[in-house]
């Protein structure tokens, strides 16, 4: 990994398109009329909420697509674009509520574009993705009955994946991927932007526990191909009816496979455990009932249930250390950069001050409830 100050460098690359330059690409690249575009809140890519006419049709209900224009660096990895790409497309013919790409007018899937930002011209990858509807997990209320679904879906997800093959599936190896959980020793790289305090004392803590007892085991842990990213912004959940009076909802989509790469489960796990416990009035129950979803599926090995509490904390750690990095690229975004901040900082503390046997024992027994009642 290179030094800090080259790795700013590299990191100023997040497109800045206008809506009419957006609008224009749509048209020219994928042969659509676009009504209407709205730019939507992302982390270092840049998305829009795309209306197009209808193909033969001058009024009516419009289509609804995402447009997605990969930041520089990524852009300079087409085949993992691909193979992302792709795999968003087998996991909905395997009836995951994904969304598909649609073809640029050549056909192909992904176009790269040079677009002039003012000061220089840069090149991007653009997409097209069908729009999902629904509402983030994040706006609604999280029952326990959600998260177990949440976490039944991510193994769902890893497991079908054993089977998706593609020629160039090696770009999934990601050697220096800073969001892999393998990759948590590289936070050291990033680490002086929390400054020195109450933060900074948390994050050591665990970055020495992550190399004392992770590191060591990680030939352990099964292999699979990981989302990596499911978040309470990435899962869609509509209204399934009524429970109890309450409104009850049911996941109607996953987005955002820009953080896929190689893995294990007990990493998607993990790093669904964090996200879900950020959503959750109670957060430390939380991790229970998405272990008995995901156990539902796929059970731990006694390796990668011990490993679990400090891959949590580790994935908390990720997220707050370059949440504060990113925030010094992009001072501007602050409010969105800044989402798992607000709490996060708080989750860990409360994780790291009950300790690991105090949560294993909320989260296996959690667990341990579902399967009596099943059997």
């Amino acid at each position: 990994m290179s030094d800090p100050e080259h790795q700013q460098t590299q990191a100023l690359t997040k497109p800045a398109l206008s809506e009419p330059q957006a609008s224009a690409l749509v048209e020219s690249v994928f042969g659509l009329k676009v009504t209407k575009i709205q730019s939507l809140p992302s982390y270092d890519d840049q998305n829009f909420h795309v209306h197009v006419l209808r193909v033969g049709e001058t009024d009516g209900h419009p289509l609804e697509y995402v447009l997605k224009v990969n930041n520089t660096e990524s852009s300079k990895n087409s085949d993992l674009v691909e193979v992302q790409s792709h795999i968003m497309m087998f996991l909905r013919a395997e009836a995951f509520p994904t969304a598909t790409v649609h073809p640029t007018k050549g056909g192909n899937l992904t176009s790269l574009m040079s677009i002039d930002s003012g000061s220089e011209t840069k090149s991007y990858l653009v997409r097209l993705f069908t729009y999902l509807p629904g509402r983030p997990i994040a706006q609604v209320p999280v029952t326990p009955k959600l998260l177990y679904e949440v976490g039944k879906l991510a193994a769902q997800m890893d497991r079908s994946l054993e089977k998706f093959r593609h020629p160039k599936m090696s770009s999934l190896h990601r050697g220096d991927f800073i969001w892999n959980l393998r990759n948590v020793p590289l936070l050291e790289n990033y680490i002086y932007a929390l400054g020195q305090g109450k933060n900074r004392e948390l994050v050591d803590q665990v970055l020495r526990r992550f190399k004392d007892e992770i590191v060591t085991k990680l030939s352990h842990f099964r292999e699979c191909i990981n989302h990596g990213d499911l978040n309470g912004y990435n899962i869609l959940v509509e209204a399934s009816g009524e429970a109890s009076g309450d409104p009850a909802y049911r996941v109607s989509g996953v987005l955002d496979f820009e953080d896929m790469s190689q893995g294990y489960y007990v990493f998607e796990l993990a790093i669904t455990i964090m996200y879900m416990m950020m959503e959750s009035k109670d957060s430390l129950a939380a991790g229970g009932h998405v272990l008995a979803g995901f156990e539902s599926i796929i059970p731990l090995t006694a390796e990668e249930r011990g490993a679990l509490f400090v891959l949590v904390s580790s994935r908390f750690s990720q997220s707050l250390v370059m949440s504060a990095y990113t925030c010094l690229l992009y001072p501007e975004n602050k409010d969105y950069l800044t989402i798992t901040a607000k709490t996060g900082w708080k989750h860990l503390q409360n994780l790291l001050d009950a300790g690991q046997k105090a949560v294993e024992d909320v989260w296996f027994e959690t667990a341990k409830s579902y399967t009596a009642v099943m059997s």
